[in-house]
């Protein structure tokens, strides 16, 4: 609460005014440091009282005079590299009592960001921050006036009665309940909308894609709303827009104040508008040998492409240092060079091995996917009387004599079966992938867990449609490891297959769907209902950074239709959709990883209730309970502050609103879900709370951040295959005897898919300089609540532990899962890290 009252009569009171200028962020140095005068910046600035209120204005803060920046303050330039600090003196009137909240009106021409207000000593109450961190346009913009809020936390009752008209218009505002037609950059509209935009039926009616939200057969959770009219040919379809103009978010969710971000992002957009449309034009377009794709790495890989284009010509087409960096002129033509990724960097060939292979199901880019088997054989949930008989055809006889000693039962009862289970979630599709230029199975891939917690693979099942029709089941082989001869290379193709499978899941699924999908539906109920006053905003913000934006991105080069994504993965057209069948069975209670690893038949709670791990080796659900655990605790710590009972939380009509909201509408084809926490005790808003921190900042971190050090390398982690398995009696079969390799290349990506994926997960895996970790803040004031600081401070220290901890498990030489045959140390759940390609690190949110 606010300190004691002031003294009467009119004072100054000095402030000061962190900001930048927009044309500081759009200077080709963006590390320049801001040189301008105050009266550059026409604007004013006025305090609002949080403790009186204005009689003749239904009892509304009273508003003081206007204030306008003075000098540049030189000595205070300092927070950021083109940060601005100006002087402001305020009029205030100390029967008026404290301020609680600034009106700021632009009356400039441009937008400018502004960080922060800060009154440096106002009497009786000291220091009083606004952490602001918005971008202000001019006043003509707006149909109301901007307001910032002191950084103090308050519930919606219990907010000073002088601001509560102010909080509560705030939110109206970002609602937009009056904004209509196509949103405009200054519009700060949060609203929702369907998936209905990945399609470009106006362009190409190959380029129609369904609508993914409203219905039961492709539910999804929505997207932010832009406002942009139907499509001329389909008007259930949104209009697109060209890749350099950018979708509409919100400003404040825009890359920009974050210049390095923004870098990223137009870098992805101009792989799609200068440099794919060069490779396109690549003569040939296979790689012949390991050596060949090698080259990519080490020394460069010479491209002819056609057109006789000259390197300086393609240079001038690439405005971006990062990829211009990867070419370089070689005799007569060009090559094309990345860095080398992690998997391969200390031994080129240990990929290929078995332990190799079932590690990275443990220790990965995709560790989410591989459940303890409960049954032998395998089998279905798909409907029988549609799909037929789906029963896995793996024999106890295929693999019985690999179960050191034991038989299927024994190793049942023993939790010594795994299964990584591609089966049911592709099987519907096969047919339509089948029938475009990629050829794909649905694997189920069986493991034995040994003693020393590493897996050994027991088979691979490939299965197809029946030729007859879908509803007469499956057409399935069985393959077992070998080591020598032409079987080892059939082995070989076989975990291709798996690993293609693997690959498409793990982009559509457990990365794009599962974190950033999902997450979006929640910053948009937050900006509607939670003030910035709220103490779950507070909570919750930094794990929401730049994730509306990144997705708005991606619709737009990624995930649509001729995207990227349906350029280098096996669904091709098909990949959103199947992503939305997933989403059927969706259940958000399961993202939080304690429940994650039950579900899955990894974990088991013991008498005491704690979690206990069936793989002791699994170095993801180690390092993440750990994790976990620490978020938990913070969340904890910093919600019992605020809600000291359950009844607290029923009565908070913001909250209320808030998870109403994320239910019906924000995830609405789930809302009827019986699992939705019903939000009545403070144990279910902590949970709530926890698991969407997971989400947004460690669970995306395990799966994005190991893309580069994983799939730079396209051979260990292909996304799709263009040929099937070679039949014995086959001129492909005499081939795969002469020269292996060369049709294992042949049958993953070419030469365009290849170079196409590694340029965006190598953008993609990156950590820019100013990214903001777990356990890190953007600003030292985001709160100015003693407790909650200290709890922070706290986590905090309880995540450089964890780290501690997690760089002696590596270095432990028992524990073989955390390095494995590539030497590759699991440090993905670090959770800070340096820039660039480092392979570890857990940003606070789904920010790329």
């Amino acid at each position: 609460m606010f300190g004691s009252a002031v003294a009467a009569g009119v004072m100054d009171v000095e402030a000061t005014v962190v900001l930048m200028k927009k044309e500081v962020l759009e200077r080709e140095d963006f590390n320049a440091t801001l040189v301008a005068n105050a009266q550059e910046l026409l604007s004013s600035f006025q305090l609002v009282s949080a403790t009186v209120g204005d009689p003749n204005d239904d009892n509304r803060g009273v508003v003081g005079e206007k204030a306008y920046l003075e000098d540049f303050v030189r000595k205070l330039q300092a927070i950021a590299s083109g940060e601005s600090t100006f002087r402001v003196t305020f009029k205030w009137v100390g029967e008026h009592g404290i301020p609680g909240a600034v009106i700021v009106i632009n009356e400039d021409s441009s937008e400018f960001y502004l960080k922060s207000i800060t009154l440096e000593e106002f009497p009786g109450e000291g220091r009083i921050h606004f952490d602001c961190n918005s971008w202000v346009y001019p006043q003509d913009k707006y149909k109301y006036q901007r307001v910032f809020f002191v950084n103090k936390t308050y519930v919606a009752a219990e907010t000073p009665s002088p601001l509560q008209p102010y909080r509560e218009d705030e939110l109206k505002n970002l609602r937009g309940e009056d904004v209509t037609g196509p949103l405009q950059e200054w519009d700060r509209v949060y609203d929702y909308a369907y998936y209905n935009d990945l399609g470009d039926p106006d362009k190409n009616a190959s380029l129609a894609r369904p609508v993914l939200g409203g219905s039961a057969l492709y539910p999804y959770p929505r997207r932010g709303k832009t406002g942009r009219p139907a499509s001329e040919k389909d008007p259930e379809t949104e209009s697109t827009l060209p890749a350099e103009m950018d979708i509409y978010v919100p400003r404040d969710e825009r890359f920009g104040h974050l210049k390095t971000d923004d870098f990223r992002v137009s870098t992805i957009k101009a792989l799609i508008q200068s440099f794919f449309p060069v490779l396109q034009a690549i003569r040939d377009n296979e790689f012949d040998s390991f050596e060949d794709v090698l080259k990519m790495y080490k020394g460069g890989l010479q491209l002819q492409v056609g057109n006789n284009l000259r390197i300086d010509e393609l240079r001038e087409r690439i405005p971006f240092e990062m990829i211009r960096e990867m070419f370089c002129a070689q005799g007569e033509g060009w090559s094309l060079k990345f860095p080398l990724p992690q998997v391969i960097q200390e031994d080129t060939y240990a990929w290929r091995t078995d332990e190799e292979f079932t590690r990275e199901m443990l220790a990965g880019v995709n560790p989410v996917i591989i459940r303890r088997l409960e049954e032998f054989p395998p089998v279905s949930k798909l409907d029988e009387n549609e799909y037929g008989d789906h029963k896995s055809t793996i024999t106890a006889a295929q693999i019985e004599h690999n179960l050191e000693g034991m038989t299927i039962e024994e190793a049942l009862g023993r939790n010594r079966l795994f299964i990584l289970d591609h089966h049911d979630s592709l099987m519907p599709y096969l047919n339509r992938i089948n029938d475009t230029a990629n050829k794909v199975y649905a694997t189920r891939t069986l493991l034995f867990l040994r003693d020393d917690s590493t897996l050994k693979p027991l088979a691979i099942e490939l299965s197809l449609p029946h030729p007859d029709g879908e509803q007469h089941g499956a057409v399935s082989e069985v393959y077992t490891p070998a080591d020598y001869g032409v079987e080892a290379s059939i082995w070989q193709l076989a975990k291709a297959y798996v690993t293609v499978n693997d690959s498409g899941v793990h982009q559509l699924i457990s990365h794009w769907l599962n974190t950033h999908a999902t997450m979006e539906p929640f910053v948009i109920a937050t900006n509607r209902h939670l003030s910035v006053l709220h103490p779950i905003n507070k909570l919750l913000e930094p794990h929401y950074r730049d994730t509306m934006n990144i997705n708005a991105t991606a619709r737009q080069v990624l995930i649509n239709a001729g995207g990227i994504i349906e350029r280098t993965f096996f669904p091709e057209k098909y990949a959103m959709e199947m992503s939305a069948v997933v989403y059927k069975s969706w259940n958000f209670v399961e993202q939080g990883l304690p429940a994650d690893l039950i579900k899955r038949g990894i974990a088991v709670r013991d008498s005491k209730g704690e979690i206990e791990l069936l793989i002791e080796d699994y170095p993801y659900a180690v390092d993440g309970l750990a994790i976990w655990s620490a978020i938990e605790t913070w969340v904890s710590d910093y919600c019992s502050i605020y809600y000291p009972d359950d009844k607290k939380v029923r009565d908070d009509a913001e909250l209320q609103a808030w998870w109403k909201e994320v239910r019906e509408v924000g995830h609405g084809d789930k809302k009827h879900e019986p699992w939705w926490a019903k939000m009545e005790t403070v144990t279910e808003l902590t949970e709530t709370c926890t698991t969407i921190i997971w989400v947004a900042s460690a669970l995306h971190a395990a799966v994005n951040f190991g893309q580069y050090p994983y799939t730079g390398y396209h051979p260990n982690r292909p996304t799709l295959s263009r040929n099937f398995m070679p039949e014995r009696g086959t001129a492909e079969f005499a081939e795969l005897e002469m020269d292996p390799d060369k049709v294992f290349l042949q049958t993953i990506t070419n030469k365009l898919q290849t170079i196409t994926g590694v340029s965006v997960v190598e953008i993609l895996s990156t950590h820019s300089s100013d990214e903001v970790y777990l356990g890190q803040r953007d600003t030292a004031e985001w709160t100015a609540d003693r407790k909650a600081l200290e709890a922070f401070e706290r986590f905090g220290a309880a995540l450089r532990g964890i780290e501690a901890e997690i760089v002696a498990r590596n270095g432990e030489g028992r524990f073989k899962n955390r390095n494995g045959p590539v030497k590759v140390p699991y440090t993905l759940l670090y959770s800070t890290s340096g820039v660039g390609l480092t392979g570890k690190g857990i940003p606070n949110s789904v920010s790329i």
